[in-house]
Formats: C-alpha cells, sequence, structure tokens
C-alpha cells in the first residue's frame, strides 16, 4: 500500500498547485453596413423593415447530417470494438499459461456484454449530457429520448446514435485492459462486479471531466484528444491498485510462469494497431484532415515505440523478442493517443521513440524494483504510456495542427500547456486510486476478490468455466 499511498499525495500534491486555464471563447462582432441608397427614401421606414435582417444575422445554421462523417464514424465504431473482441482478447489470451486462456478471453467478451448494458442504463448520460462540471445528468438514462434524428451537441454531423455507439466502444475497452493487471487469479464473479461498479463511478466521471459538456478539465485546458486520460491512464491505475490490493500470483518470482501462445498475442496485436486507426482518427468525428493526420501520426508513433522497445531490450538481454516488439507497438499507440489530433509527425515520432523506452522500464524495470505483479503490464504500458503520452502532448501540441490557438505546447510557445497536462493527470491518479481501492473493498466483503490457492493452482478454465484448452 506504500506504493499507491505514495502515488495519491504525489498527485495530490499537483493537483492542489497547479491553478486552471481558462480557453478563450470570445468572438468578435462583425457588423455588416448598409447600402448607400441612389433614390430617394420614404420619409419614415416602417420599423418592421429591420426584424428580417436582424433574424437572419442571429440565427445559427441548424446542425445537419453528414453522410461521409456518418459514413467513417460507422467504421471506426466497428474497428474499435475489433479492439477488444476479438483483439485485446487474444492480446492477453496468449500471454498467460494454458490452463488460463478461456477465463482470459471470457473477461474481454463478458465486459464487452456487460458494459454495453450499462453505457445504455446510465453511462452514457453520466458521461455525456449536462450536468454539473463533475457529472453528467441521467437526461439520457436507458437512451430516454433519442431518436432516429437526434444529434448530440458533441458531434454536430452526425446522428447521436452513432456518436453514443463510438463512445461505447471506448467505454468497453477501457475496464478490459484492466483485467491484464490480475490475470490468472481474480474470482469472475468478483471481475463482474467490480467492472459495475468501476464503469459508473470512474470511468462515466472521468469521461465528463475530459469531453463532456462542462467538464471541469475541458475548462482547464487539458488536452486529451482520443483517450490517453479517459482510457489509458484510468485503466493503467485501476489496474495497478488491482495488483497491490489482490498480491502477486502464486509462484510468481519463483516459478516461470511463461506465455501460452505467442502466436496469439502478435495476432491480437495486430488487431488492436488496425483498430487504432478507429481509436484516434474517428476521434476528430468527422472525416476530414484532422482524421487523416491522427491517422499519420497514429501510424508513426507505434513503428517507432515498436523499434524502441526492441533495440532497447536487445541491448540489454541480447535478444529482440516478439512479445517486445508487440508490446513496443502498443505502448507507442497508448502514448500518441492523447495527442493525436495535436502533433505533427515529427512530434509523434519522437513520442514513440519515448514511450517505447518508458514503456520497457515501466514493464521490467519499475514492477521487479517496486515488488507489485501487475501480471501483463497493464499499468506498465497503459499507465505509463498515457502519462508520457499526457506529457508531451503538452510539448508537442500545435496550433497550426489542433486548429485552435489554445491548443498548443511548449514548442508552439505555451509552456504552461506542461502544467495543465500535470493537473490533469494528477487529478485523474487521485480520484482513480482512491474509487478503485473502495470499490475493491467493498467487492470483497460480498463475494471475495481472489480465487482459493488450489483453484489458481489447477487452473480457472476448468474451476471457473468447465473448459479447457486441447
Amino acid at each position: 500500500m506504500r506504493t499507491l499511498l505514495t502515488v495519491m499525495w504525489a498527485a495530490a500534491a499537483i493537483t492542489l498547485s497547479i491553478p486552471t486555464f481558462a480557453q478563450d471563447a470570445a468572438a468578435p462582432a462583425a457588423p455588416v453596413a448598409a447600402p448607400e441608397a441612389t433614390t430617394a427614401a420614404p420619409a419614415e421606414a416602417p420599423a418592421e423593415a429591420a426584424a428580417p435582417a436582424e433574424e437572419a444575422a442571429a440565427e445559427a445554421p441548424a446542425p445537419t447530417i453528414n453522410s461521409g462523417d456518418t459514413a467513417w464514424l460507422l467504421t471506426s465504431t466497428l474497428l474499435v470494438l475489433m479492439m477488444t473482441i476479438p483483439g485485446l482478447a487474444l492480446f492477453y489470451g496468449g500471454m498467460v499459461r494454458k490452463k488460463n486462456v478461456l477465463a482470459t478471453v471470457m473477461q474481454s467478451f463478458a465486459i464487452t456484454c456487460l458494459v454495453t448494458v450499462l453505457w445504455m442504463v446510465a453511462g452514457y448520460s453520466l458521461a455525456f449530457t449536462e450536468g454539473s462540471q463533475w457529472i453528467g445528468g441521467f437526461s439520457r438514462a436507458f437512451l430516454s429520448g433519442m431518436e432516429v434524428g437526434s444529434i448530440s451537441g458533441l458531434a454536430a454531423t452526425i446522428p447521436e446514435s452513432v456518436f453514443m455507439t463510438f463512445q461505447m466502444t471506448f467505454a468497453i475497452i477501457t475496464p478490459a485492459l484492466i483485467c491484464g493487471a490480475f490475470a490468472d487469479r481474480m474470482k469472475f464473479s468478483a471481475m463482474m462486479l467490480f467492472m459495475t461498479g468501476w464503469s459508473l463511478l470512474v470511468y462515466s466521471p472521468v469521461a465528463h471531466w475530459v469531453w463532456g459538456p462542462g467538464g471541469f478539465l475541458v475548462g482547464a485546458g487539458v488536452l486529451d484528444f482520443a483517450g490517453g486520460t479517459v482510457v489509458h491512464i484510468n485503466a493503467g491505475v485501476a489496474g495497478l491498485v488491482c495488483a497491490l490490493v489482490l498480491g502477486k500470483r502464486v509462484g510468481y518470482g519463483t516459478e516461470a510462469l511463461p506465455p501460452h501462445n505467442l502466436v496469439l498475442s502478435f495476432i491480437g496485436a495486430a488487431l488492436l494497431w488496425v483498430g487504432w486507426f478507429g481509436f484516434n482518427a474517428g476521434s476528430a468525428v468527422a472525416a476530414n484532415g484532422t482524421a487523416g493526420m491522427a491517422m499519420a501520426v497514429t501510424q508513426m508513433a507505434a513503428a517507432a515505440a515498436g523499434l524502441s522497445w526492441m533495440f532497447t531490450e536487445w541491448a540489454l538481454k541480447g535478444k529482440p523478442s516478439v512479445l517486445g516488439i508487440i508490446s513496443g507497438a502498443v505502448a507507442g499507440l497508448v502514448a500518441i493517443t492523447p495527442a493525436a489530433g495535436f502533433v505533427d509527425p515529427m512530434g509523434a515520432l519522437i513520442i514513440g521513440l519515448i514511450a517505447g523506452i518508458a514503456c520497457y522500464i515501466g514493464a521490467t524495470g519499475l514492477k521487479h524494483a517496486l515488488g507489485y505483479d501487475d501480471s501483463l503490464d497493464a499499468f506498465g504500458v497503459h499507465g505509463v504510456g498515457g502519462i508520457v503520452g499526457a506529457v508531451l502532448t503538452g510539448v508537442f501540441a500545435k496550433a497550426s495542427i489542433s486548429g485552435v490557438e489554445t491548443k498548443s505546447g511548449l514548442i508552439d510557445g505555451n509552456s504552461g500547456q506542461i502544467m495543465t497536462q500535470l493537473y490533469g493527470i494528477g487529478v485523474t491518479v487521485v480520484y482513480c486510486a482512491v474509487v478503485t481501492f473502495i470499490i475493491l473493498k467493498v467487492v470483497d466483503l460480498i463475494v471475495g476478490l481472489r480465487v482459493e490457492h488450489d483453484v489458481e493452482r489447477e487452473g480457472l478454465d476448468i474451476n471457473l468455466h468447465g473448459e479447457v484448452v486441447n
């Protein structure tokens, strides 16, 4: 628990010491001059004559659904769902031992079903409707009032049903990522209860802070284009807390715990990489130049991080590994997520190179130095990668890419953006760590968190699900 408390106090200190930054929202008015009259005017013009012009000037164009934007978001939604099933399921499933592979892929599939229902019931409404700066309201509970032609104020050119489903896929993969931290040892019933509470009490509020209408981190100027804070820091910190609370796997540090099938992990990583184009480029919520640049920088960062992890491992261990290069690519994808709509290709290349090395250290040196068992490196890759990406967004964000002067970083002369990013990181770390810990303790009181020693030895597949892989 010392590690958890240290992280919480450090983040709290950051949170309390950094002022928030308001974004400029004022737009200059443009008066329209009337043409000079060329003929004699009547002595007195009726007052009603000016009314149509005033009304026309006051009226804003009504939002309309764009078929191109809608088609791209439909495609992106499919890509992001593919990241969880089967992408993440295979990526994690190949890294556990054979006796636990079905239990691992089952977690991703069950979470997909569970979070879909929770998102409809309350998750979407809490994240993306107006309420307070801390949480949304219940105006869209059970998707009430969402019609065929409904349009969200957050995505004016696509149907709200498409926006809701796209965001649902983010809400699905985030808790699924946490499972990598407690692989091989958590009860299935405990996992389901924990994910129910975590989805509603952690994910939805943080999504509202960063992306929702009136969210306080939006108002503070925190930049998170596609989920570095909402998805990866959130999932990584939750995974670290889970690993600390559940303790180490039986045999960890004394027995070999080799991956059961790295070909599955390779296929899963490839699906994650392809799906990430929907994750990042889809977050432009339009088929436009921002989406195109987000796709380009996503590819650059993934490739750079795969190489930097591989060469670091090669230099330190003498051989490059398949697990190393695919983990590095995922680390680069994580790190570019908050920056994808704000940085150019050179910035993405640097972010990827740094992320590959940082996450290698997080997944190997940091874990062993602090003595926790993050089974599949949920914190080492997603927590560390998300933090690195969020901070470097404050360095490499460019107004020429984002299209907004206030959405720029250190290289554009906005040195304060780094502190703003640290503020967002600190708030998220503290809130996620505390609430995750509370949810785990409540679940432990209800059903218990961890399987019995003999069950863990024999394997979760046969004991929890009555099935085995031949």
